[in-house]
């Protein structure tokens, strides 16, 4: 959703192109931090924040030579700012501490702190009017019509570095959206494509964290397993591409090598293929509208023999189905359904609940509260509110 002309995004070319990164220590920080290092000539490090993990975090400023890094948990100002003393590197910490992270002058921004906690920075980023390379599901989800309205009354520019809205991003024609006739987002499956309810059942959290093809955190790794991680993306796609929610289909593809489709009306269908690494489409965004050399493995479709495709199984992956009715709904309901996930989730990996527990949890909270308007963000941060303090009820006695 390219908001600002290309000839904008060209005007610095010559300089080392200036950057931030919201959530570096995380698995998409940590693979943008990747690859600056390999380029230190071409970009310039603003600044860096992480939740805790004020030790890699430190380090990363310091090998990046940032200007500013925080943490958004105090507790650990004081390892980060000695860590950084005599660096020159200026220490904060405290969650306005992100939100000026966020403000400082950059070229691009890569907005990766992972759930709801990432949507205010990101905001602040938008309202800057910076280039944001869009790792955050729940930016959209949770406020999709105000993150968008706010790029276009700032002049912002989203890419999104999701692989499949990348993926998207690199083969929609956004100069005829009219001629779109649908876009495909494709899923792995996870690692309990083919588990019997049976084995949901037993289903621990080391096994749903293991998936198949990608290297990511926990959280969106037990998303992956439940498939509300692609529940979630069709709901950001809808935001991303304007495409209403009986327009965008979901095909299980094991192999994880065609990330997204887009389908035309005269027939054609254009894929984005690569190797299941994100920094690729990390490398898109950063360059954006260039493209730089990424270190990944290079896609050899000879050794894979064979791309498969099949339909997912919505017994299997409730997930899917709340998603769409979230989206259909509108106003405060993707908000109530990510809240309700991101506690259920995190019960699970705690051992509070099983994980056929966790789609069940959501289910519960959807169904006992009302959606209300999503006018404000102080009206998306109650029904966020109000969705964690029913999970957790819930959870406490085991009536969902």
């Amino acid at each position: 959703m390219p908001t600002r002309s290309i000839s904008a995004a060209l005007r610095t070319q010559g300089q080392p192109k200036r950057v931030s990164i919201l959530g570096a220590t995380g698995s998409v920080g940590s693979n943008t931090v990747d690859l600056l290092a390999r380029m230190p000539g071409r970009f310039a490090v603003e600044a860096l924040t992480a939740n805790g993990n004020a030790a890699l975090l430190a380090r990363q400023a310091v090998a990046l030579k940032a200007r500013f890094a925080a943490v958004a948990d105090p507790t650990n100002y004081l390892v980060l700012k000695e860590a950084l003393t005599g660096t020159g590197i200026e220490a904060a910490a405290g969650p306005d501490a992100i939100i000026e992270a966020a403000r400082r002058p950059a070229d691009f921004v890569m907005a990766a702190i992972v759930g709801a906690a990432g949507l205010e920075p990101t905001l602040a980023a938008a309202e800057a009017g910076r280039t944001i390379g869009l790792a955050n599901k729940e930016c959209l989800v949770c406020a999709g019509d105000l993150m968008t309205e706010r790029v276009k009354q700032r002049g912002a520019t989203l890419l999104p570095v999701d692989s499949e809205h990348n993926a998207i991003f690199q083969v929609f024609d956004f100069d005829r959206p009219e001629t779109v006739e649908r876009i495909i987002l494709t899923a792995s499956g996870g690692p309990f494509r083919n588990a019997t309810q049976a084995e949901l059942e037993r289903a621990t959290p080391a096994q749903a964290v293991a998936h198949p093809n990608w290297d990511m955190g926990a959280k969106i790794s037990v998303d992956s397993a439940t498939m509300m991680n692609k529940g979630l993306e069709l709901i950001e796609a809808h935001h991303l591409f304007h495409m209403p929610e009986d327009r965008i289909e979901i095909l299980i593809h094991p192999q994880s090598v065609v990330h997204s489709l887009v389908a035309y009306v005269d027939g054609s269908v254009l894929a984005q293929l690569g190797s299941p690494d994100m920094r690729t489409p990390i490398a898109h965004a950063l360059a954006w509208p260039e493209r730089i050399e990424a270190p990944t493995p290079r896609l050899d479709l000879a050794a894979l023999k064979q791309l498969t495709f099949e339909t997912p199984d919505l017994e299997r992956f409730p997930a899917l189905q709340m998603a769409r009715d979230a989206l259909k709904t509108g106003a405060t309901a993707p908000t109530l359904l990510n809240a309700a996930n991101e506690v259920a989730v995190a019960a699970f990996l705690g051992g509070r609940i099983g994980f056929l527990g966790i789609a069940k949890l959501v289910h519960g909270v959807l169904d006992r509260l009302a959606v209300g308007p999503a006018t404000s963000l102080g009206a998306l941060r109650e029904a966020d509110a109000m969705a964690r303090r029913k999970a957790e009820e819930l959870i406490a006695s085991g009536g969902y």
